[in-house]
C-alpha cells in the first residue's frame, strides 16, 4: 500500500485544513445526494477525514469508505462514533486491494484520480465496484498546465513531503472515464478555477438511485 506513511505524518494537518470554496463543496455535496435514496450503498475511496461520508450517511443505507492511512481512517472512525453514524464502515486500503467482488450504487473519489499513477486502471477497478446503472463521482486536481508546479512537486516528493501528482488534462481525464465505459453525465469546475467535478454512470440498470439525479 503506498504512501500511508506519508499520509500518516499528513494526516493532523490535512484534517485540521479549512474547505477552501464552501460554495463548490456544498454544490458538489448536493448535486450527489440528488441521486442518493435511503437503500443507496456507497464507497469513498481515499476518504481523508471522513467529513463527506459523514455529511451522506443519513441519506443511505451504508456507505464503506477507504484510505492508506491509518491515522486518517482511525479519525473517520472516531467522528463516526462521535456523531452516532452507525452505518459508515471504514476500512484502511488502497483501491487495488480492495475486494473486487463489493459492488456499490454510487462510487466516490474526491481528490483522488491525480494522486493514482494508472488513470485508465483506476477508472476500470471503480467501474468495477459498482453496479450496473451506478455512478461514479469524481473531483479532480488537472494540473497539466500548471507548468510552474512540476519542479517544486518534484523537490517535494523527493523530500518525502508530498505525494506523486499525475498532471492531468480535463480532456485526458473524460477520455479516459469513456474508455472504463462510463458516460459522463455532470461535469464542471468552479468559476474561479479548482477540480473538475465529473459525476459519470455505469450503462444499464438496477442501482439505488434516484432518477432525478440524472
Amino acid at each position: 500500500m503506498a504512501d500511508t506513511a506519508l499520509w500518516d505524518r499528513y494526516a493532523r494537518r490535512y484534517i485540521a485544513g479549512p474547505i477552501r470554496d464552501i460554495a463548490s463543496y456544498e454544490r458538489k455535496l448536493a448535486e450527489t445526494r440528488a441521486w442518493f435514496t435511503p437503500q443507496t450503498e456507497v464507497l469513498e475511496v481515499g476518504a481523508g477525514s471522513g467529513a463527506t461520508a459523514r455529511r451522506h450517511a443519513p441519506l443511505v443505507q451504508r456507505i464503506d469508505t477507504i484510505d492508506y492511512s491509518a491515522a486518517m481512517v482511525a479519525h473517520q472512525r472516531a467522528e463516526a462514533l462521535r456523531e452516532g453514524l452507525t452505518n459508515i464502515q471504514a476500512e484502511q486500503s488502497s483501491l487495488e486491494d480492495w475486494p473486487a467482488g463489493r459492488r456499490y450504487d454510487v462510487v466516490m473519489a474526491m481528490s483522488v484520480l491525480h494522486l493514482l499513477p494508472d488513470l485508465p486502471a483506476a477508472l476500470g477497478k471503480l467501474a468495477q465496484h459498482l453496479w450496473p446503472g451506478g455512478i461514479l463521482v469524481t473531483s479532480t486536481i488537472c494540473l497539466h498546465r500548471s507548468w510552474i508546479l512540476r519542479p517544486v512537486l518534484a523537490v517535494a516528493v523527493a523530500l518525502g513531503l508530498a505525494p506523486k501528482v499525475t498532471f492531468l488534462r480535463v480532456e485526458d481525464l473524460r477520455q479516459a472515464m469513456v474508455a472504463a465505459g462510463l458516460t459522463i453525465v455532470t461535469d464542471w469546475r468552479p468559476d474561479r478555477g479548482g477540480a473538475q467535478f465529473i459525476i459519470a454512470r455505469k450503462p444499464g440498470s438496477g442501482a439505488a438511485l434516484a432518477e432525478t439525479g440524472a
